[in-house]
């Protein structure tokens, strides 16, 4: 057993003078805004997630209209944000609602747990913080407090030391208040104690933190155990018809980018206008490079040469049905285009006539 006494008294008189208390999805804290809220702060700072969320309600301000959209308008409005998978099961899980609970978002741990893309600590944070149940959660920034507040360790991912801080979580969480816990405890995370240079002067577990006490706070938690990550090659082919169209591809369902549109791309010691005329059955000249740059994945980092090519016959190349298309970078149709791939259309875009001058 753990010294639970007190501990959560103290985050709630902390939370009550200095928590956050005016996020945009804590003003009208439904459970569709705090699903929407918990889905993109998954690996995602808060920063970052405030424009992206604000945009997000404004177009599909309730559940049914998330569900009745195409994943192209999801997905554009999700691009930049990164993790594309997360943007993906919010729209079928919304859908999910809408056909099976009638478009009301359930109360049921369980149910909202089996939806897609909701795991143990999402479904306790969406009903604790939007319906006041009382759930334990375990984010990145709970997981952090709790580890360094009772020197716990191990790096968290491992199954063990997991199975250990979500026995701490359960043991400290209150039955009442607990939406105010929780959101005490992640914000804790978030502003005091943090990964480096935490504010333990301020923080109000500073007298019960084993790791405080021990003299070395930022040795916990430890670090997940370092992988070389492999490094990965790619050309990618700003194809385009010298009128400002460029043709894109829509990617597989999974991997990188999944579902979102893209560029054409071939292995980098492929003949590109060889490539195009095999794969696309299309009639197109090397006349430009941008400059290579490198995008890093979670697994893996990605070195890529984009390579400009003029097509000359735009309308013989094979459309493939809806997965190929002419972007007209002038007039762009909403689209769900990955933050690199936008970034190179916008280069593109900016050069005189569509070709480096």
């Amino acid at each position: 057993m753990i010294d639970s006494d007190g501990f959560a008294p103290l985050l709630l008189q902390w939370h009550d003078h200095f928590g956050r208390k005016d996020l945009p999805w804590q003003r009208t804290p439904s459970p569709y805004r705090i699903w929407v809220s918990e889905i993109m702060l998954q690996q995602t700072q808060v920063a970052t997630v405030i424009p992206y969320f604000e945009r997000f309600v404004e177009r599909f301000p309730r559940l049914q209209a998330l569900a009745e959209a195409s994943e192209d308008e999801v997905l554009q409005l999700w691009s930049g944000l990164g993790y594309y998978a997360r943007a993906r099961n919010l729209h079928r899980a919304a859908q999910k609602v809408r056909d099976q609970h009638g478009g009301d978002f359930p109360s049921s741990f369980d149910e909202v747990l089996a939806l897609p893309g909701i795991g143990r600590s999402t479904a306790g944070a969406i009903l604790s913080l939007a319906l006041g149940q009382a759930h334990p959660i375990l984010d990145g920034n709970v997981k952090r407090v709790l580890a360094r507040c009772f020197a716990l360790p191990g790096w968290p991912g491992a199954p063990a030391v997991q199975k250990r801080l979500w026995e701490l979580s359960a043991q400290l969480t209150p039955k009442r208040r607990c939406a105010t816990y929780n959101q005490a405890v992640m914000d804790l995370g978030a502003t005091l104690c943090t990964r480096s240079n935490p504010g333990c002067d301020r923080c109000p577990l500073s007298d019960r933190c084993q790791a405080l006490a021990a003299g070395e706070p930022t040795r916990y938690p430890e670090a997940r155990p370092r992988k070389v990550h492999p490094e990965k090659q790619s050309s990618l082919l700003l194809i385009h018809d010298g009128r400002g169209r460029l043709l894109l591809e829509r990617r597989a369902p999974t991997g990188i980018w999944g579902g979102l549109w893209s560029l054409p791309e071939c292995a980098p010691e492929e003949d590109a206008a060889a490539w195009c005329r095999r794969q696309l059955d299309l009639e197109a000249l090397e006349s430009g490079r941008l400059a290579e740059r490198r995008h890093d994945f979670t697994h893996f980092r990605l070195h890529i040469q984009p390579l400009i090519l003029r097509c000359e016959r735009p309308d013989g190349a094979v459309m493939d049905g809806d997965g190929r298309v002419w972007y007209n970078t002038a007039d762009p149709a909403p689209r769900g285009i990955p933050a690199p791939v936008a970034r190179l259309i916008e280069e593109f875009s900016e050069l005189s006539g569509g070709e480096p001058g």
